[in-house]
């Protein structure tokens, strides 16, 4: 056969492995309003950069008729490609060849481009779509999820792992993406779950429906088990596009520098925005937002655990972290989730060399039985043991409430924050100053011919010694008390000075987190 027969015929066979599961499930997938595997690629992709590879696996399985069923790619497409003319690796499950279910040739294809991401020292992007193990497979499939899992771990903190979540993913599926460090959902076709609403209604007699089980907007406000949620598969590449400008491309690296841009200072000015009584709430959002250039600021997890704010922007052309408590939102208290919420986003600047700025407005952590039964203490400690373990330089500046081990936890000095300021706003203290009145000085509110005169005596007392931060700043707790108009000054000097930090550790194999 003569080269140009030999170069048609590859042709052909690489049309046929192309066309999936063939036009009948491209068309019923489309009917769903999703995409096919190989639009999300090509639509997420810098044009023309895809290259993909082992187009032409097939699965390995002869029981129950598979010997006889031929299954293109083995259900998933891999290669690398570019985003905004950076290298990635990417896979995306084809849910018209069986399901986008995982077997072990399927497997071994996600396994060897995860592999090359690690070798490369590239991010790896996974986009699920996938009915879960193939059961005709059995074992097989479930060794094929271990492989993944085990690659997951090994690649945290080396690389950024994303997932994409768009179709079903359930069962031990769910566990790689838990493993990723962001995890993007779409509205109406995203689905998460461990067991299935049939297996719920067999096991406990309970009706649910997959969208109100582990539907996209249950995984972005509930569980916290998503970090972005989007309201179609374009607007989510849209995000995943952004998300890669401000994150380096491995952790030997820094994020890409960009041209420094002024805050739009006539739209968020700090004066106007943060308000003059102590106890009116604000969106510390806009705060962020008067700081950074251009006033951008990039969230994440947005709706899960509103009590605090994360999310990524950039401070004279560098990426930054922010972690901000929310006045808007149970008076920014720390709990359960938003501790977890914290730590995480805390351990992923870490990790990947981007400098955390954290501003405090908070009460303490939330009390109540509720709170005490879910962990609080455990959940609370994961926010102490990220500031202490982050060794990328640290800045802190508090807005006004720093009460008890709010104070501590939201990287104070004692945790080892490079620069603290504050505002002259800031209260710093073990409690609010009526909790504290009242504890300080019972006997002299309880025995007063006026007890409520004499505990407004004693709250006023209390603010003027304590609530303030000045007697943090006489004890060096606090580096500077700073003019709310000269903090981004202050934050740009702090972090040009601190480029090059270097911060010695004790020789451990690993800490052991309060998980």
């Amino acid at each position: 056969m003569s080269l140009k027969a030999k170069t048609i015929e590859l042709r052909r066979r690489m049309q046929d492995a192309i066309q999936g599961g063939g036009q009948k499930a491209i068309d019923k997938q489309t009917a769903m309003g999703k995409m096919t595997a190989r639009e999300r690629i090509i639509s997420l992709l810098d044009p023309n950069s895809f290259n993909e590879y082992d187009l032409f696996v097939e699965h390995t399985a002869r029981d129950f008729d598979m010997d006889k069923k031929v299954l293109p790619g083995d259900g998933v497409i891999t290669g690398t490609g570019k985003i905004g003319g950076h290298p990635i690796c990417i896979y995306a499950q084809d849910f018209t060849v069986a399901g986008g279910s995982l077997g072990l040739m399927h497997a071994k294809k996600i396994t060897k481009i995860m592999d090359h991401a690690m070798n490369l020292k590239v991010p790896i992007i996974g986009i699920n779509d996938s009915g879960g193990a193939r059961i005709q497979e059995g074992v097989n499939s479930l060794a094929g999820y271990g492989e993944i899992f085990f690659r997951n771990t090994q690649a945290s903190g080396v690389i950024p792992q994303i997932s994409v979540i768009l179709g079903p993913c359930a069962g031990g599926a769910v566990y790689s993406p838990a493993l990723t460090d962001f995890v993007f959902v779409v509205d109406k076709i995203s689905k998460m779950f461990i067991t299935g609403p049939e297996v719920i209604k067999t096991v406990l007699g309970e009706e649910i429906s997959m969208e109100e089980l582990g539907g996209a907007r249950v995984q972005a406000e509930i569980t916290g088990n998503a970090h972005f949620f989007a309201k179609s598969e374009k607007e989510c590449f849209d995000q995943i596009k952004k998300l890669v400008t401000y994150i380096p491309w491995n952790n030997t690296k820094r994020a890409d520098g960009f041209a420094i841009k002024q805050p739009k200072s006539k739209t968020y000015n700090i004066e106007k925005l943060f308000p003059t009584d102590p106890k009116v709430p604000y969106d510390v959002r806009n705060v962020i937002k008067a700081l950074t250039d251009n006033s951008d600021f990039f969230e994440v997890q947005e709706f899960f655990a509103p009590n605090i704010v994360i999310g990524f922007a950039r401070i004279n052309g560098q990426t930054i972290g922010f972690v901000a408590n929310q006045p808007l939102c149970l008076a920014g208290v720390l709990d359960v989730d938003s501790s977890d919420k914290a730590a995480r986003f805390i351990r992923f600047c870490d990790a990947f060399n981007i400098p955390l700025i954290t501003l405090v407005d908070l009460p303490g952590y939330l009390p109540g039985v509720d709170q005490e039964h879910a962990g609080v203490i455990r959940h609370g400690a994961k926010v102490l043991y990220a500031y202490s373990e982050a060794t990328v330089p640290k800045i802190t500046i508090i807005l006004r409430k720093a009460y008890g081990g709010g104070y501590i936890a939201m990287c104070s000095h004692h945790l080892r924050a490079d620069f603290v300021f504050a505002w002259p706003t800031a209260e710093i203290a073990v409690m609010g100053p009526e909790g504290a009145a009242n504890i300080i000085f019972r006997n002299e509110i309880m025995s007063a011919a006026d007890p409520d005169e004499m505990r407004k005596q004693k709250v006023k007392e209390y603010q003027q010694k304590f609530a303030n931060p000045y007697v943090a700043a006489a004890n060096g707790y606090v580096d500077a008390i700073i003019d709310p108009k000269e903090t981004r000054k202050y934050v740009v000097h702090a972090l040009e000075i601190s480029v090059n930090k270097s911060d010695v550790r004790p020789n451990k194999k690993h800490g052991i987190p309060p998980f």
